[in-house]
Order: structure tokens, then C-alpha cells, then sequence
């Protein structure tokens, strides 16, 4: 009776044990404490025009904002706002400013077609449709950029989301209003 009881004892602590690991793995709770800030300048591609003659003065060409929009949140409180910006070379970024939200497990920034909804209506809406993810947040304070792919018909998007992979929830979004 004794070795029964101990042997359901360690049995159950091995069970625990290993929940508890497997909870922390996949929820990560440490992060909601530890901030990572990023604070990058907006790109700027390298010209590849003649250089001036005399008397003339070159104005260096500008990258040009094609939509704008204010992040919501979600999930968790988001705020700053997102930009979707042609640069000089004609490739395209989405440019996150002031990002302030929570830090997560597998957080993506997203491009979608998914309008934005404010409240719990709007969580989960954005893997609905088409997206493409820009990459891994790389952090959840600051700016920072992201390279849109060439092949993307930005006119198919119409929205920025904050996603968290991990449970297919988006902590804040940004509705585009072309500029």
C-alpha cells in the first residue's frame, strides 16, 4: 500500500512538473515584464542618378507616404501609428512609430485585407482573409520598419495587425487611409 502511494505521488509530480514546464514554454508569462525597444530611421535607398552639373543643385528624391493609419487595441492596450511607405528605389515598407504594446510569444506583423473592428469583435478577424506576414515584431516599443515583398499588390490591403501566431489573436491593428 505504501509503494502505491508513493509511486502515485511521484507519478503525479512528474505530471506537474511537466505541465508546469509546458506551460511556460507556450505562454512565456516573463514577457509581459521584459520590454524590447527598437528604434529604427526610415530606410533610405541609395540613388543611382547622375550627378549634377554645374550650377544645378540635386535634390535628393524623398520616400513617399502612400497610406497611414493609428493603431487600436486589441488583445492587449497598442498604441502608435503605421505608415506604408514607397522609398526612393520604388520598394515599399510598412513603418511602425511610437509601437507601444505588450511583448508576446510569436508576435508578426501583418498586412491584411481584414477591416478593423474595435473591441473583442476585431481580435480574431485578420487570419480571415488574405495577409502577409511582414516578419517577427522585433520589438514591442519604438519604430521600426518592415520590407513588403515586390510581388504584393499593396491594393489588396488595406490594414496593419500586431499578431500574435501563437494564439491566432491580434494585439492591436491599424486601419490604412490612403494618403
Amino acid at each position: 500500500m505504501k509503494r502505491v502511494r508513493k509511486s502515485l505521488i511521484v507519478g503525479v509530480l512528474v505530471v506537474a512538473v511537466a505541465g508546469a514546464g509546458f506551460g511556460l514554454y507556450w505562454f512565456q508569462p516573463w514577457k509581459l515584464w521584459q520590454d524590447e525597444t527598437v528604434d529604427e530611421a526610415l530606410p533610405v535607398a541609395v540613388g543611382t542618378s547622375a550627378p549634377p552639373t554645374a550650377g544645378e543643385t540635386a535634390a535628393p528624391p524623398a520616400p513617399k507616404t502612400l497610406a497611414t493609419g493609428e493603431l487600436i487595441s486589441h488583445e492587449h492596450d497598442t498604441s502608435g501609428s503605421v505608415r506604408l511607405v514607397r522609398l526612393t528605389d520604388g520598394s515599399h515598407v510598412v513603418r511602425l512609430e511610437n509601437l507601444d504594446t505588450s511583448n508576446g510569444p510569436d508576435l508578426r506583423v501583418w498586412l491584411t485585407d481584414a477591416p478593423v473592428k474595435e473591441g473583442t469583435a476585431g481580435w480574431r478577424v485578420f487570419d480571415d482573409g488574405r495577409y502577409v506576414s511582414l516578419g517577427k515584431l522585433k520589438g514591442n516599443k519604438g519604430s521600426q520598419n518592415y520590407a513588403v515583398p515586390a510581388d504584393v499588390e499593396l491594393t489588396q490591403y488595406s490594414s496593419v495587425s500586431i499578431w500574435c501566431d501563437r494564439f491566432d489573436v491580434s494585439f492591436g491593428a491599424a486601419e490604412l487611409a490612403r494618403a
